[in-house]
């Protein structure tokens, strides 16, 4: 092998390494985890090709994004397996304690938000 190919080959491993950490950290590294609590609005499947759960919570109080304005606080999530969304689906409207890992980008087959519901911590009946 001549010393051009060496350096070529090099070269490509190191650029094929730089594009998988890339892929990696944009895709799969988990950015922040949590936990969200508030009142379940909905849990939905839906997709074009990859049918995944989605679901809105409503926390309580306010959040003003603009001053001089009101909006509810919501927190739109995926949700990573068939079991918690059944779960969720079959109590909604009530008050959930969430565990959640948020990711850099969303990936077709996680869902549509770069939070990924993992756990349910807890569940309430609403106070009315």
């Amino acid at each position: 092998m001549t010393t051009g190919k060496k350096v070529g080959s090099i070269i490509a491993v190191i650029v094929v390494i730089v594009l998988i950490a890339i892929c990696y950290y944009r895709y799969f590294f988990v950015f922040g985890e949590g936990v969200k609590a508030g009142e379940l609005n909905y849990v939905v499947k839906k997709g074009y090709v990859f049918k995944t759960y989605e679901g809105k919570l409503i926390q309580s109080g306010i959040k003003s994004r603009q001053t001089g304005t009101l909006q509810n606080n919501e927190f739109e999530f995926s949700i990573a397996n068939k079991d918690i969304a059944d779960k969720m689906m079959q109590n909604s409207g009530k008050f959930y304690e969430l565990h959640y890992k948020e990711y850099k980008h969303t990936l077709p087959w996680r869902g549509f938000s770069v939070y990924v519901v993992d756990s349910i911590l807890t569940t309430k009946d609403v106070a009315q």
